[in-house]
């Protein structure tokens, strides 16, 4: 028997509200860095060697290539079903329509006469993709970050996956289809922190890059906050945690809609987390009811069932109060079943992916709608967006100076730098404005002086 119990938020004092939407406490929470760095040095200090050994030590793998090779890729390739083709062909499609139209704009702008800024757009040069494997590979996450790497151009993509089992080679061949529409070639059978650690150093076999991409579990999430720390490491794309989903909905949803919904974020793992809000205490009754026979027929009912004991059922005195809590709890998928969605939308600040009415599950964001299903979770949506085709990007900007355009604003330079105490950033403008000052006298003295006109 499933028994989730229902919070009140009107009669919860401040500790109370805290209390209920809090994320469940990480495992091993205080270990987990030490461990994670103790795998990062090795294969900092050991390379392939290191790789080779966690492979067997984490994965049972006794001689990992840890390169898959081409020829490898063409045989997995030839265990895809039509079925399951055609539907990653599908989802790319869709992915990529949504990802090109984010191409961003270079733009020129003469902010003074003579005074020219620009900000330009490079695509990262070397990126790293992370795709989760094991019991449930991820082919739908290659597309997610593979499509933004090609639209990018990025010159080199290259993706790591933990090996298939009783051999390294035996990944997912739906992995291997989607990297290959996305042009990726260079894939690595290595998982956990040891392949963030190669990404971010290079050993051997993989060449550093420059950022990595990707969800993972908490030794793949550590390592990327690790490196990115770390100015010989790589950057990363986005702080994460388990995965989450915040439904609200009133008395016209749907409950098995909205208990299908919960179920799927809580087959994740167990430390997944669903939440849902209501101003009808029948539908929060309801929707318990309905994930009780949904739970029963889920082959992984087990990891689904740990994630609902530490679920939150809360009920609210209206829908104003429901964007209130979850904008408090800021999640990573936000669906909204209502009868008020439109009035609601924009009072939802904080989530990282929003879901529309009773025909959009969080299933359609996960594989085919087109949006990306790489969010920030844990709560960092309140200041992290969802991936896009700008995080491929890296900017800059660039400014010319014409002489004139020096003369213009080269005064109140030095004066803001002679503020700050800053003479050399003043002196590298005053010897340019007395260099221009003495050119203006030395051809006005050789100008040829006008002659008087006759009649």
């Amino acid at each position: 028997m499933l028994e989730i119990r229902i919070s009140r938020w009107a009669e919860l004092d401040d500790a109370g509200k805290s209390r209920v939407l809090n994320r469940p406490k990480l495992k091993n929470a205080e270990e987990l860095p030490e461990q994670v760095t103790t795998i990062i040095k090795a294969v900092r200090n050991t390379g392939d060697k290191a790789l080779k050994f966690y492979s067997q030590k984490f994965d049972s793998i006794d001689n990992n290539p840890l390169e898959l090779s081409l020829v490898q890729q063409q045989l997995l390739l030839g265990k895809l079903s039509d079925e399951r083709r055609a539907a990653i062909e599908l989802a790319y499609s869709n992915i990529r329509k949504f990802h090109a139209a984010q191409k961003p704009q270079d733009l020129v702008v003469e902010t003074t006469p003579g005074v020219v800024c620009e900000l330009k757009h490079a695509p990262m040069d070397a990126v790293g993709l992370y795709i989760p494997g094991g019991s449930a590979p991820l082919p739908s996450t290659v597309l997610m970050l593979g499509v933004p790497a090609q639209l990018a151009g990025c010159r080199r993509v290259v993706l790591v996956t933990p090996p298939g089992a009783p051999l390294a080679s035996d990944i997912a061949p739906e992995i291997v289809y989607a990297a290959q529409l996305c042009g990726i070639r260079e894939i690595y059978t290595v998982g956990g922190a040891q392949a963030i650690a190669a990404l971010a150093y290079g050993t051997a076999t993989i060449a550093k890059v420059d950022k990595i991409f990707g969800p993972g579990n908490r030794f793949v999430t550590e390592a990327k906050q690790q490196v990115a720390r770390d100015a010989q490491g790589a950057a990363i794309d986005m702080p994460a945690g388990p995965s989450e989903v915040l439904v609200i909905a009133d008395e016209t949803a749907d409950p098995a809609f909205v208990a299908a919904d919960l179920l799927s974020q809580a087959e994740h793992g167990m430390d997944s987390q669903v939440v849902l809000i209501s101003p009808s205490e029948k539908l929060l009754k309801d929707t318990m009811a309905r994930l009780e026979d949904q739970l029963l027929a889920l082959p992984r009912a087990i990891i689904a069932k740990k994630a609902l004991d530490h679920s939150r059922f809360i009920l609210v005195e209206d829908l104003a109060q429901a964007a209130l809590v979850s904008n408090q709890y800021a999640p990573e998928h936000l669906i909204i079943q209502t009868a008020q969605d439109d009035k609601l939308l924009p009072q939802l600040k904080n989530a990282a992916s929003i879901f529309v009415g009773p025909w959009t599950p969080e299933s359609a964001g996960d594989y085919a709608s087109g949006t990306n299903h790489v969010l920030p979770t844990y709560g960092y949506s309140r200041n992290h967006s969802s991936l896009s085709l700008l995080d491929f990007y890296r900017r800059y900007t660039v400014q010319t100076l014409s002489s004139k355009g020096l003369q213009a604003i080269g005064p109140a330079i030095v004066t803001l730098a002679t503020a700050e105490s800053l003479n050399a950033h003043a002196n590298a403008v005053s010897l340019r404005l007395k260099s221009l000052s003495k050119k203006m006298q030395q051809q006005d003295e050789f100008a040829p002086i006008p002659q008087e006109k006759t009649k």
